[in-house]
């Protein structure tokens, strides 16, 4: 989430309660978390296994529980809850926005696009020309749709990242973070029906121009879907994700967080991706490997009863 415009620490460091570190006459231009930080961003951190890759990111200030060597041109904020100062710099900047009305009157909506009955847009939302939104669709506040863009019914658009704060010294473990991110969805896209599409949880989640998405189509918070990409009927891409251009995930394929899948990449039906893949290739199985691999293998696989009894057949003979 950027800031309206840029944030002194000295406020920033009084509004928090903390004690500023380093570089103290510096502003921060928005609040991110780790996987999206940028050059003048906030990021926080609560655990020291993660200090020196928070303290090694692009962020430029951190706010943190610990005094720790402060890295030349960056500000530490030291507060006791980190993550407790984060949901209070997002409430501040993103206060909650209710709205009692179908269409909020702060939304922009081109004059070209039609919008069934039972459609629901949040405060702030930009749906551009050319539209078309059916019913009981759901895109919630700050999210922004771009021109020529078809969303089937009952999709909801904008949904919180399911993203906690995990303390188990807590009676409730997790703890949500505020989600102060949105969607993007660029020009020419189109969206199947009952599709879900969390927002950033500071960041942005986009769908690339040109892409198709199929019914039933999960994509999580902060994941970033290249130029015409096409998902299949019942995938799942986890948060974080990053899609090439002209990505094909077919039908129920299933995708860990925080990845990147390259340009051009086909991934076969029911198939689940746990790290990185590389960009023209065609992948398959679970965890997924290249296709013509992972069908050699079950090829063999499907060979072992033969072998075994060729290989029992062989110790009778023997006498073994």
């Amino acid at each position: 989430m950027k800031f309206p415009s840029p944030v002194s620490l000295s406020w920033l460091s009084e509004f928090l309660d903390a004690k500023l570190v380093g570089n103290t006459g510096a502003s921060a231009t928005g609040i991110n978390e780790i996987h999206k930080v940028e050059k003048g961003d906030l990021v926080f951190v609560d655990h020291p296994k993660y200090y020196q890759k928070c303290l090694q990111s692009a962020a430029s200030f951190i706010i943190i529980n610990q005094a720790v060597e402060c890295p030349p041109g960056k500000a530490l904020l030291i507060v006791e809850q980190p993550f407790e100062a984060y949901l209070k710099i997002v409430r501040h900047f993103r206060p909650f926005e209710g709205s009692d009305q179908p269409i909020s009157p702060r939304a922009t909506i081109g004059k070209t696009s039609y919008l069934y009955p039972g459609v629901f847009v949040g405060n702030q939302v930009q749906i551009g020309e050319r539209c078309m939104i059916h019913p009981n669709v759901v895109i919630m506040d700050h999210c922004v749709i771009g021109d020529d863009v078809v969303i089937q019914a009952g999709t909801v658009i904008g949904s919180d990242a399911f993203y906690y704060n995990t303390n188990k010294n807590r009676a409730s473990w997790y703890k949500r973070m505020l989600s102060c991110g949105r969607v993007v969805i660029e020009d020419d896209v189109e969206i199947g029906a009952g599709c879900t599409i969390d927002r950033g949880v500071s960041g942005d989640t986009v769908i690339g121009s040109g892409s198709r998405l199929d019914n039933m189509v999960h994509i999580g918070h902060d994941s970033v879907l290249g130029k015409n990409c096409l998902l299949a009927a019942q995938v799942a891409v986890a948060g974080a994700v990053e899609l090439g251009n002209g990505v094909i995930l077919w039908g129920q394929v299933g995708i860990n967080k925080t990845l990147s899948i390259g340009d051009h990449t086909v991934v076969l039906a029911q198939s689940g991706v746990g790290g990185s893949i590389e960009a023209n290739k065609i992948y398959f199985g679970s965890p997924a490997e290249e296709a013509s691999v992972k069908k050699r293998e079950l090829v063999w696989i499907r060979r072992i009863p033969e072998l075994w009894h060729k290989i029992m057949d062989r110790g009778e003979q023997s006498g073994l």
